[in-house]
């Protein structure tokens, strides 16, 4: 039986929504996490001279900050690379990212480190985008606990 043009309608309006949600698997949020993270890492690292000036904090904090991030990275992406991708590693992974975003909203919050109006708004971009990360971890944990039980 054919489909009405309602019905077409409704499945090519669905598909994608649905492709989407299926997208975030255990690894696939870990190895986006470990892209990005990885990125600002070397960001960090290779700019820290003329970012501390930019963000505020000094070279060597920033350059701490870019070094804790590459090794955060290395971490996601290795245990992405697990077969099978343990839940309970991806949901601790969401716990550090939801505890980046606390802390860097008290850093924001208590005047830590000097930042500057631009910190002060990179630090909170770079909260808002770990909290994402830190939801589809979570997300992703719940999916795979469903479809193993």
């Amino acid at each position: 039986m054919p489909l009405t043009h309602a019905a077409k309608t409704a499945v090519m309006t669905i598909t994608p929504a649905t492709e989407t949600w299926s997208a975030i698997t255990l690894r696939n949020v870990l190895l986006l996490d470990a892209a990005l993270t990885a990125i600002n890492g070397v960001v960090f690292v290779a700019g820290a001279a003329a970012l501390d000036g930019l963000l505020g904090p000094s070279t060597w904090i920033v350059l701490a900050l870019g070094a804790f991030m590459l090794v955060y990275a290395a971490l996601a992406w290795w245990l992405a690379q697990q077969r099978p991708v343990s839940r309970l590693a991806v949901a601790l992974i969401a716990d550090g990212n939801l505890t980046w975003a606390i802390v860097s909203v008290a850093v924001v919050a208590y005047g830590w480190l000097g930042l500057t109006t631009a910190g002060t708004v990179w630090t909170f971009v770079q909260a808002g985008l770990v909290s994402a990360f830190a939801v589809l971890q979570i997300i992703a944990v719940r999916r795979a606990g469903r479809e193993n039980s």
